[in-house]
């Protein structure tokens, strides 16, 4: 930034520690992470996102039908909540715990497992956003831009974000939380690897005529189902399916659809007690646990029917991406922009809550060391071997 930059400051040009362009989960996680730390709570954040309600106060919703967007979180992602101060706020989302799961496929394999995760609803990020107040997270009350970043542009000292709505503002170091489309990643130049799968997933809200307690997974030919517990006799599917099939079993009416979801879930592909279990008969198999050793019939549970969809439902296609770096100078990308995965084994969004855990620590290591925040990002590209 050159000395007329520093004397042409106006109203409309701002400055922070780190600007968090994207306001979804991800990104105000690592807001909130930022704003509770000892190392880091005294740096002044921005969060740059095109959602006027960015700023606004959740509605927990308890009652009433889930949202059909669900995520599943992993025992580390709520210890990482727990930390931060966000994991009571997300308990009071509508959420389930789970601690068992069944994987099965066409061939009658049963996969059982015990876990400890849980399902909550995900319709917006004021579940973190909310651990603190504006004002003692050191995020000001226009942080929240109304509209997309249209350019980056670096100086030596400072990043420098042009912004649609006419504002300018400087950083000492750009996060890309902005998705797979990020606009941070494709300014930065940072390259990517990836393709689309010639798949779709419907995901919806069915209701059970039982409470649900197990999450299910099966592989069928054309890509796996599974169902993840929400509380109340209500389950969330996510269903992969050739893309033709999606639009099929999306416009099927609600009748044909629960058929369709009962049939890939049990008759016709289920398995049952006396089934195999790694190609060896159940009886001669003994399944060993941390809780102690059971036989595999004793696992075994008939999957609640569906009597109902309990939402609208929705198809998305499916893609893989890899940044081939995470970070370049004052910038890194962080969970959809860095990385994106099929959602079978549900850990999207908890590689994302990863990222900002590590992107904390080694902020943090920053700032203790003495060392401008905006120059850790060179040390983004080492922190995967550190930290996971």
């Amino acid at each position: 930034m050159d000395q007329r930059d520093k004397d042409g400051m106006t109203s409309n040009i701002g400055h922070c520690d780190v600007a968090i362009v994207g306001g979804g989960m991800v990104g105000m996680a690592l807001a909130c992470a930022l704003s509770s730390m000892p190392l880091t709570k005294n740096l002044t954040i921005a969060i740059i996102d095109s959602n006027p309600a960015l700023g606004s106060k959740g509605i927990f919703k308890q009652d009433g039908v889930p949202d059909p967007r669900v995520s599943t979180v992993t025992p580390a992602t709520i210890s990482f909540f727990q930390e931060i101060g966000a994991w009571k706020y997300v308990q009071q989302h509508r959420h389930a715990y789970f601690d068992k799961m069944q994987d099965t496929d066409i061939q009658k394999t049963i996969y059982p497992a015990r876990l400890t995760s849980m399902a909550f609803e995900s319709p917006d990020s004021s579940t973190v956003a909310d651990s603190q107040p504006p004002n003692e997270q050191g995020i000001s009350s226009g942080s929240a831009y109304p509209r997309d970043t249209s350019r980056k542009q670096h100086c030596e000292c400072l990043a420098k974000l042009d912004l649609d709505d006419g504002s300018s503002l400087f950083a000492k170091l750009v996060v890309g939380a902005d998705g797979a489309k990020s606009c941070v990643r494709e300014t930065a130049g940072l390259k990517t690897t990836g393709w689309s799968y010639p798949q779709s997933a419907i995901i919806c809200t069915v209701e059970h005529n039982v409470e649900n307690s197990c999450a299910w997974q099966r592989f069928l030919p054309s890509g796996p189902i599974a169902l993840l517990p929400m509380g109340d006799r209500y389950s969330n599917i996510v269903w992969t399916m050739r893309p033709n099939e999606s639009t099929d079993h999306k416009l099927m009416s609600e009748d044909d659809f629960v058929r369709a979801v009962n049939h890939a879930l049990d008759y016709g592909y289920g398995p049952h007690p006396q089934s195999t279990f790694l190609g060896l008969p159940s009886d001669r198999f003994t399944w060993i646990t941390g809780w102690g050793a059971s036989s595999v019939s004793e696992y075994f549970e008939v999957p609640p029917k569906v009597v109902k969809v309990a939402s609208e439902r929705m198809a998305f296609p499916l893609s893989l991406m890899h940044a081939h770096n995470y970070a370049s100078r004052r910038v890194v990308l962080m969970g959809d922009a860095a990385h994106t995965v099929h959602p079978l084994a549900g850990q999207g969004v908890n590689l994302g809550f990863g990222d900002a855990s590590s992107l904390l620590k080694v902020i943090a290591e920053g700032i203790m060391t003495g060392r401008d925040i905006g120059e850790v990002s060179v040390d983004i590209l080492n922190f995967i071997g550190i930290y996971f």
